[in-house]
């Protein structure tokens, strides 16, 4: 019995070995993100909510662009499982979105003395979110099953197009901004202290991992959910 059930473990572990590496990778994003020491930077010890910050931006970003996928995917197939993929994954890309905005304002308020302030990144952010809110608006505004899913696939596809075009075009075609990503402001991670960069890449990959995976709690829900009420 013993045996089977170290068998049954090992099955589990080689299953499910991704979500493992997730919790140990933000558990040491968790640790290392307040106990290492920051180098001089012009944003002092702030800068150690780059690792919470920016990781659910990367989550949020690898979600949106896989419920883009998988309504692509939907209108090639009309698969039901596949349009239930895209619309968890936006799900869970609105969560990490707005936990992201919510930790931009905390960091913010220090950094610039207010928790938001007038630029191009930041208006450009809150609009794509407030497009992709009216997403699932729309969604649930629609009560036959098909035509919602069809609807909210070629929604979803033009969402994270205007997405694209809100958070990475206008922002860089717009002017000045304060917020890292322009020439003034070089994107962080590419200048880096190496002491920051033993955190910050373990962080993203841990984050886009826990996105990942309660994306798939979330698709099982929602097929119980379906089997039950059919």
């Amino acid at each position: 019995m013993a045996r089977n059930i170290f068998s049954i473990n090992q099955s589990m572990f080689k299953r499910d070995w991704w979500k493992y590496l997730s919790g140990v990778l933000l558990l040491y994003a968790i640790l290392g993100g307040f106990i290492i020491k920051i180098p001089d930077t012009m944003i002092g010890e702030t800068i150690r909510n780059l690792f919470f910050h920016v990781g659910m931006w990367f989550g949020m970003f690898t979600m949106l662009i896989t419920g883009f996928i998988f309504s692509l995917r939907y209108l090639h197939k009309f698969d039901e499982n596949e349009d239930i993929v895209a619309v968890e994954a936006v799900n869970v890309g609105l969560m990490f979105g707005f936990l992201g905005i919510f930790t931009g304002m905390i960091w913010a308020n220090f950094t610039w003395g207010a928790p938001w302030v007038k630029d191009p990144k930041l208006n450009g952010a809150a609009v794509g979110l407030f497009i992709y809110l009216a997403y699932m608006i729309l969604r649930g505004s629609i009560d036959d099953v098909h035509k919602r899913a069809k609807v909210g696939a070629v929604y979803n596809i033009f969402a994270f197009i205007l997405w694209i075009v809100f958070v990475l075009i206008l922002p860089k075609l717009s002017g000045e901004s304060i917020h890292p990503g322009k020439e003034s402001t070089p994107i962080l991670p590419v200048h880096l202290d190496p002491a920051l960069r033993f955190v910050f890449y373990p962080a993203m990959v841990g984050w886009i991992l826990l996105g990942f995976w309660i994306m798939n709690i979330r698709v099982r829900m929602r097929k119980i959910k379906l089997k039950i009420d059919n």
